[in-house]
């Protein structure tokens, strides 16, 4: 057999996917396994969506759509934007596509050449420096410190930016450590870039999912740098509806067309049925459905912040928006176990799998080895049973 491509087999497979299939081959193997891996929202899908999906089958709306997305989901979106965001954006500045990762690519195709440099603050989630290489660009890490909730500094991406620096990724609130850029820390930022003529991809995903206060800002709203901004958002997350894939990215008219142009080629339009779904999510005040949900979340992000509290050496930072723990396992590495030494967090993450069948994601696909996120995107239920098997799991580490 001829060889392969050589740049997918330089491609790390996502972790996060990876170890959520593991766990779901467990549980369908018999064993107890609470699974921690995945960001997605235990709760339905809100009835007037699921309605709106259905009546479109009725109404046999199945057929291709235009590639950019329906004339009312994009003026929807253009519509969100203005009021929720401050963003000013016609209809024909908007493409909708098979969720916000698509989007993320889909930005990075329409801007990126060869030898492109892309700056990501690490940690990061784990697809955005895969999908820089995918596009033939470098990704640039920019190693973040837990002082200030792992949050890029203006005077560290002034430091990053080289001649070659075409982008910036960005991503408030942050997966996986539950960070939030401030308007002020984004305004700061913001006139660093307007000192350059780089790209700004605002991954703005979790916008509505936030606590202790905090208020999303959208960093394309600075007047002096929206030409520069590339917005990308959805409905997975807000919404519950993960499995729907519609996400979208809103920027300059070059910016669209050529990331439309990428998307007629590889997918064409986004699910007929689901962008019906995203017009009734979108155009429809779903407030109290998403204030019950983020309650929950945040009544989970505060049981496992006491919880880990008293959990001996363990270092985590308070998320304020998003739904995941990212905490430090530093202080549990080079235990022998078995005969075995856990090395990173990778071997911890195996530990707690198959000894006390906890799935989470070792920080090594976010940017740190000694890191691990687990999601409370799950019920109380699970999180209680989970907790109760970490703390035994850390226990039996501390013994040696």
């Amino acid at each position: 057999m001829r060889p392969l491509s050589k740049k997918v087999a330089s491609l790390e497979k996502s972790q996060t996917l990876a170890l959520s299939a593991r766990a779901k081959k467990l549980q369908a193997e018999g064993v107890d396994v609470v699974s921690l891996t995945a960001g997605e929202p235990d709760f339905p899908t809100p009835e007037v969506v699921k309605q709106a999906a259905i009546m479109a089958i009725h109404e046999n709306f199945t057929k291709y759509t235009a590639n950019q997305g329906i004339p009312e989901l994009l003026k929807a979106i253009s519509f969100k934007l203005q009021k929720e965001n401050n963003l000013r954006f016609e209809p024909s500045q908007v493409l909708v596509s098979c969720g916000a990762k698509h989007s993320v690519y889909n930005a990075l195709c329409s801007i990126c050449n060869k030898g492109d440099e892309v700056i990501i603050p690490s940690p990061y989630w784990v697809s955005y420096p895969e999908m820089v290489k995918l596009v033939d660009a470098v990704p640039v890490l920019v190693k973040t410190s837990p002082r200030n909730q792992f949050k890029i500094t203006p005077a560290q991406l002034r430091k990053a930016v080289t001649r070659r620096t075409k982008a910036f990724i960005l991503n408030s609130p942050c997966n996986p450590t539950g960070a939030v850029y401030t308007r002020e820390e984004l305004i700061a930022l913001a006139k660093v870039i307007e000192k350059t003529d780089l790209y700004v991809l605002s991954d703005e995903i979790y916008e509505k999912v936030l606590f202790d206060g905090m208020k999303h800002f959208s960093i394309g709203s600075v007047d002096a740098i929206r030409d520069q901004v590339v917005t990308i958002n959805g409905v997975s997350k807000a919404y519950s509806m993960t499995g729907w894939r519609i996400g979208y990215l809103a920027a300059a008219k070059a910016i669209v067309e050529g990331a439309e142009k990428v998307q007629s080629q590889m997918t064409s339009n986004a699910t007929s049925i689901a962008q019906k779904a995203a017009y009734a999510a979108i155009s429809n005040d779903l407030s109290a459905e998403i204030s019950m949900m983020v309650g929950e979340f945040d009544k989970r992000r505060q049981f496992l912040i006491k919880a880990f509290k008293t959990i001996k050496g363990l270092e985590f930072i308070y998320p304020q928006g998003a739904f995941y723990l990212f905490f430090n396992v530093k202080a549990y590495l080079k235990t022998v176990v078995d005969g075995k030494k856990l090395k990173t967090s990778d071997d911890l993450c195996e530990f707690m799998l198959t000894k006390h069948h906890v799935a989470m994601v070792p920080g090594t696909g976010f940017g740190d080895s000694n890191w691990v996120r687990m999601s409370y995107a799950c019920s109380m239920q699970e999180l209680e049973k989970a907790v109760d098997r970490l703390k035994k799991g850390f226990s039996q580490l501390a013994r040696g």
